[in-house]
């Protein structure tokens, strides 16, 4: 059985319970899919990637999350620091994932843009998971 789903809800409780990620945000503003008017800025659960990860001896399973950062401030500052944020309450965490043992959590990259169609900028955090 996947970890994925307990990794997120953890994720999401840290993300929610972090001051500086709760002060750019709000209490309300991680969701899982972006809303037809969504209040900005936002913290979504993107893409998901799990393989086993598993040794002779022991189960495991490696994780890529990416979690995707909405904006509509002018450039790209807000999503940075909001990035920035992220970042400095995930990397390294030892979070609680329920059922599963946390072995790693690390941002691997990160990626800026400017959407062409709503002109919404949107950074995009990878982070690698290792559960056992």
């Amino acid at each position: 059985m996947t970890a994925i789903n307990a990794l997120l809800a953890a994720i999401h409780q840290t993300l929610s319970s972090d001051p500086a990620v709760t002060a750019l945000v709000g209490t309300d503003g991680i969701r899982d899919r972006l809303l037809p008017r969504p209040q900005l800025p936002c913290i979504l659960f993107g893409t998901t990637e799990t393989r086993d990860y598993s040794t002779g001896s022991e189960p495991g399973e490696e994780h890529f999350v990416t979690l995707e950062i909405w904006s509509d401030g002018e450039g790209r500052r807000e999503a940075h620091e909001l990035a920035g944020a992220v970042k400095a309450a995930l990397h390294d965490a030892a979070l609680a994932v329920e059922g599963a043992s946390l072995v790693s959590l690390m941002m691997i990259g990160s990626r800026t843009r400017r959407e062409p169609k709503t002109k919404l900028t949107l950074a995009e955090l990878r982070f690698r998971a290792v559960t056992e």
